[in-house]
């Protein structure tokens, strides 16, 4: 009980202190922001920063801090320490850096980020990874939210009439000017998000204070407990709350709606804050019911959140939350393809203002999205192995993200320390993971090393990588100070 309660507050206060440290290393000021220099009408539009800090939080709290943590919560009651622990010193300050870069270079998506930090090459390779990357975040968040909304609705078959729906509203949200339809549906979807969220934590606390086991690992819980090692595992399984590098797609989306760089800590360290809090709800939630229901423990993490909502909230209000869990996947897969739309605009130099322009490049990857919803359903494993690399591909994104942080604050003469510690710890964990992992172990195929080995492995790579973002970084800045460029 109070190791839950105790994160939420933590999470509260790093906002407060540690959020306020890193907004003074960054530096936000009073220069033009993108949507005042450049406003098109179509993407940089000023949006108020109430609506700005919504559509944050709905487009990076996907499924994550709800699917993941239901299932990273089997590893027992550490994740009450790691959620907070790992949000304030690692994801928020990942997703503040990137709204923060963007802002800096016109609003620029991920792509010309990397570029301009860790170089060409580096930049197109990312490219590829990261459109692949989107595809699945699309893919996945299709799936999800009609997986849950036929659970509502047992018998019914409304799995592919969701699907359709959902997909008909992504491209739209793709296609359409960001406050036309973002900007005007999102306060609704927030509200359902956060009346959801309240509305489940009162209930754990009531139902925890009277039955004060419930948030422990008693040995029922431990049976069913995880064998998987929590490095490297946990951090890929959870992400969302602790860090995604998926945030960093989405944070450009905010920095074009921008009135002032002063609202960045708030629109993007804050809200990786909420999320965070958000998935330490569901982690209760979830212990709880392990606890109360051993035999939810397992993969079916649909299951368990159906049962979350309804033993702690009741039939009614149960549908309403898991209403908003179905909101957090397509609130951020619309944006995925949004993302992904003026990611290839930016590689291929296409104006965005006419609409024929910004369908010509949302066709190719309807259609690509469209071929992966049919792979991803043909059976059980396909979808399986779709989430499985879907996440760690998310933590690569992470990666490369702290990386280019990590040139842009040395660049600047600022403590780059800030992102480069958090870069080198997710680049072992998501490393080792890849080395580690095989079918054996009930994870995507990687090469299957022994996991000390992995480990070892990892840790000469990421020392090695981590070398060259270094020394990229001295580069940069002496050729800044050669050409006379401070900022």
């Amino acid at each position: 009980m109070w190791s839950f309660l105790g994160g939420i507050v933590v999470l509260i206060g790093g906002y407060l202190t540690y959020g306020r440290l890193v907004e003074k290393i960054i530096g936000p000021d009073d220069r033009p922001t993108p949507a005042k220099l450049h406003p098109d009408g179509v993407d940089y539009v000023i949006l108020p920063n109430w609506k700005n800090m919504l559509i944050q939080l709905l487009n990076i709290a996907g499924i994550g801090p709800v699917i993941g943590v239901i299932l990273g919560v089997m590893f027992g009651d550490i994740v009450f320490i790691l959620i907070p622990l790992g949000n304030i010193f690692g994801g928020a300050v990942h997703d503040f850096a990137a709204g923060m870069m963007s802002l800096r270079k016109n609003g620029a998506n991920l792509p010309a980020l990397v570029e301009n930090s860790l170089g060409k090459t580096t930049a197109r390779i990312f490219s590829i990874f990261m459109t692949v990357m989107l595809l699945l975040v699309v893919a996945v968040f299709v799936n999800v939210p009609a997986g849950l909304i036929n659970l509502m609705k047992p018998g019914a078959s409304l799995f592919w009439p969701a699907v359709i729906v959902i997909f008909l509203y992504y491209i739209c949200a793709t296609l359409f000017p960001v406050d036309k339809i973002i900007g005007k549906i999102y306060p609704l979807f927030g509200g359902l998000l956060l009346l959801g969220s309240l509305a489940l934590f009162v209930s754990l606390v009531y139902h925890v204070w009277q039955n004060p086991v419930l948030l422990t690992e008693t040995p029922l819980f431990k049976q069913g407990m995880t064998t998987q090692p929590v490095v490297p595992v946990l951090f890929v399984t959870i992400a969302c709350g602790i860090l995604s590098g998926f945030h960093a797609t989405q944070s450009p989306i905010i920095a074009r709606t921008m009135a002032t760089e002063r609202d960045g800590r708030a629109n993007f360290y804050g809200m990786m804050i909420v999320e965070g809090i958000i998935a330490m709800i569901w982690a209760a939630g979830a212990m709880a019911i392990y606890n109360k229901f051993p035999t939810f423990m397992g993969p079916n993490a649909n299951a368990t959140l159906t049962k979350i909502t309804t033993y702690f909230l009741g039939t009614w209000m149960g549908a309403v939350t898991t209403i908003a869990v179905i909101v957090l996947a397509v609130t951020s897969g619309d944006t995925a393809l949004r993302s992904l739309r003026l990611s290839l605009a930016e590689i291929f130099s296409v104006p965005q203002i006419s609409l024929r322009n910004r369908f010509m490049l949302t066709l190719p990857l309807i259609v690509l999205v469209s071929l992966l919803l049919w792979w991803s359903n043909s059976d059980a494993q396909s979808f399986k192995w779709l989430w499985n690399y879907f996440a760690w591909g998310n933590q690569v994104l992470a990666v490369f993200t702290l990386f280019t942080a990590t040139v842009w604050l040395m660049r600047r003469k600022k403590n780059f320390l800030i992102a480069l510690l958090p870069g080198v710890f997710m680049m072992f964990v998501v490393t080792s993971f890849i080395l580690w992992t095989s079918p054996v172990h009930k994870l995507p195929w990687g090469f299957g090393l022994d996991l000390q080995l992995a480990y070892s492995l990892a840790g000469n790579l990421t020392a090695f990588f981590s070398g060259l973002v270094l020394y990229q970084g001295l580069v940069k800045r002496k050729e800044d100070e050669v050409a006379g460029i401070k900022d």
